[in-house]
């Protein structure tokens, strides 16, 4: 966070799906492509931090970019990894009470990231692990407005992976994150 001299990886590109083989950053980008056209359609506006794979942008970047715009909410999208095959289910991430960085945005951020978390595991049948605290995420920490990280399931999850991956499932993912932000 502002301040700190705890240094992360600029981009770092996240798991891999045990199953499809498919990598964090390609599932994150079709899903989040597929729910900017269900926001807009819903009558959002929606700016994107990024629309192709190849780019070159920090998790700080991105929360500036957010800042710059003046935005509502900040949603981030990803997908979880574990090194137990068996953790499965949908978590989202906001800051505590407590956060050095953003301790302001704490109510606003688990509000949002508790409607999204349930509508999508109601969507989605997904287990429900719950909205989360977390006050290590650099995009978490530079944000000046609420903010939400979605882990939308486990990619090391061989059956999560899966359905994640295909088409249909993705349409139930969309609708579960709209109807969460439809509820905030």
């Amino acid at each position: 966070g502002p301040g700190s001299s705890t240094m992360k990886a600029r981009v770092t590109s996240g798991t891999t799906g045990v199953a499809t083989g498919v990598a964090e950053y390609v599932l994150n980008l079709d899903v989040s492509m597929k729910l900017k056209l269900e926001l807009e359609n819903r009558g959002y506006v929606v700016h994107m931090t990024r629309m192709i794979h190849d780019v070159n942008i920090s998790n700080k970047e991105r929360a500036e970019y957010t800042n710059s715009l003046h935005a509502d909410i900040a949603v981030r999208i990803h997908a979880n990894g574990s090194s137990n095959a068996s953790i499965r289910g949908v978590e989202t991430y906001g800051p505590s009470a407590s956060n050095p960085y953003v301790s302001h945005l704490s109510n606003a951020s688990m509000s949002l990231s508790k409607c999204i978390v349930d509508a999508y595991a109601a969507a989605t049948g997904f287990r429900n692990r719950g909205a989360r605290t977390s006050d290590i995420m650099t995009g978490i920490n530079w944000s000046e407005v609420p903010v939400t990280i979605i882990e939308m399931g486990f990619m090391t999850n061989p059956n999560e992976d899966k359905l994640m991956a295909s088409d249909d499932y993705q349409d139930k993912i969309v609708k579960g994150i709209a109807d969460g932000l439809d509820v905030y």
